[in-house]
């Protein structure tokens, strides 16, 4: 296995609206544990959006201040009243693991990525940390949440060495599962912060709920969405458009391990090849290093951006009731650079 302290963590990127289930966690005594079993609604008072900003080559530009962004929530400008760029914030990290037999083929290598992306994400500086806490959901002909929120990353571990893949793939009621059928901790969506790493091609042919439920429910619940891709260079799959809509609706990213397993290598192309045009030939010692390589290469973006952000937070001047769901845009004052923030955030009950 690559251990995490191969991974090299990068930037940041993303973005959640507070709720009233804060205020329902912090009227609870501290030993009480929370149960969401659907989803929570309530008005909201002060929106969290976690920020990513990006340069032209796609490096995370880390020192920014507060006069560098501007806000704005339908298209009228806020006042930004918190603003930190600390490292490791508390995260709660839904992992969901694509158990169908589409990933049948590269399971070993995901198996082991995944351990590490573990304790990458809820142990950052290589030991336990109660700041980071994580729950486990496979999902094949049915989703299964395996392990309940914990922070105790041995737990998610144990169970992980154990997985076999094969089945369907019901995708989108996984999502659903993260955001309404597991243990809360207090202080969600504030501090911890909600995360879901989607670990899969996209596909769904089991579920029972469709593509446009899921994306309402993780933005009513908060949640970042991630996704590692599990498609293979060369390769399209229908689901893809599934796991970019997810992540780009909730602040989050696509990261494509597989898809430039070449990328180093000169000429590939013009090597003539029985079996195909490949200078790593599927099989040998080569093809499987590129392989983790690129698969090492993705989790360690992902623990990055996951674990690092910049985080603003404001009180809408505009609470018009009329507006079911609000858009929010962040700017930086900042030639060729992407910022990646939530489309929007749903201020009411539903």
């Amino acid at each position: 296995m690559y251990s995490r302290r191969k991974l090299l963590l990068g930037g940041s990127a993303l973005v959640l609206s507070s709720s009233g289930l804060h205020a329902q966690e912090q009227a609870k005594p501290k030993s009480e544990p929370m149960k969401s079993e659907q989803a929570f609604s309530s008005s909201v008072s002060e929106v969290i959006v976690p920020v990513s900003v990006q340069d032209e080559k796609g490096r995370f530009v880390r020192d920014l201040d507060l006069k560098d962004f501007e806000l704005f929530d339908e298209g009228r400008r806020q006042k930004i009243t918190f603003f930190t760029r600390e490292r490791n914030q508390p995260v709660v990290i839904g992992f969901l693991i694509d158990l169908s037999n589409t990933n049948r083929l590269h399971w070993d290598k995901f198996k082991e990525a995944i351990q590490d992306l573990i304790l990458a994400t809820m142990e950052p500086d290589g030991k336990p940390d109660k700041r980071f806490s994580g729950y486990l959901i496979g999902y094949s002909t049915e989703a299964e949440l395996m392990v309940n929120t914990t922070s105790d990353p041995e737990k998610l571990l144990e169970r992980i060495r154990k997985v076999k893949a094969g089945g369907a793939a019901a995708l989108f009621d996984a999502v659903y599962m993260a955001c309404t059928s597991r243990t809360l901790v207090k202080g969600e969506p504030i501090e911890p912060r909600r995360v879901i790493v989607i670990v899969g091609d996209g596909h769904d042919n089991s579920s029972k709920k469709n593509l446009n439920e899921v994306v309402e429910i993780a933005q009513r619940n908060l949640v970042t969405i991630y996704g590692v891709s599990t498609v293979a260079f060369g390769f399209r799959n229908e689901g893809e458009p599934n796991l970019k809509k997810l992540a780009e609706s909730t602040g989050g990213r696509v990261v494509y391990p597989l898809e430039n397993v070449y990328s180093d290598v000169s000429g590939y192309l013009s090597t003539p090849s029985d079996e195909g045009n490949y200078a790593l030939k599927v099989g040998t010692g080569g093809y499987a290093t590129a392989i983790m390589r690129g698969i090492v290469n993705a989790i360690a973006a992902t623990a990055g951006e996951i674990t690092t952000q910049y985080i603003l937070r404001y009180t809408p001047a505009d609470t018009d009731v009329s507006r079911a769901y609000r858009r929010i845009e962040v700017k930086v004052h900042l030639a060729n650079v992407k910022v990646r923030a939530r489309e929007g955030y749903y201020p009411f009950a539903p």
